[in-house]
């Protein structure tokens, strides 16, 4: 039933596509599949993980990082190897691992940074005690 109110939805509308824009929507991965709005829609975990370069760093998770920018490697590697090449596919996938990868980045280097701010005040520390005696 769904799919032919679908099947009937997208010829109407196809009537009204301008003619410079007629081999997208005829594109094996145009707007009429699912290979064209399963990207689109995937934008926003792009949308999200740029929202969250202002989240402090501290309460990034490199665990739900490192799952998505596994995702994106490897979607992003499997939009090359189907047909036909789906470059949004393609793009949005680089795009969730770069904006996952930068997340883990952050998270790393504010750890080190905590560390070496620990071992600096344990070693500050254990001088002024043994300066005191």
């Amino acid at each position: 039933m769904s799919s032919v109110v679908y099947k009937n939805t997208v010829k109407a509308i196809g009537k009204y596509v301008p003619e410079k824009l007629q081999p997208l929507w005829n594109h094996p991965a145009g707007p009429q599949t699912i290979f064209f709005w399963a990207p689109a829609v995937k934008w926003g975990l792009v949308i999200a993980g740029l929202g969250d370069l202002s989240r402090p760093a501290d309460k990034i998770s490199i665990g739900q990082s490192t799952s998505l920018a596994m995702t994106g490697v490897i979607w992003t590697r499997y939009s090359l190897a189907i047909t036909p090449k789906n470059w949004s596919l393609f793009s949005v996938n680089f795009f969730v691992a770069c904006t996952a990868l930068y997340q883990i980045a952050r998270a790393i280097k504010y750890q080190q940074e905590q560390t070496a701010l620990a071992e600096k005040s344990t070693n500050s520390g254990s001088s002024s005690t043994s300066s005191s005696s």
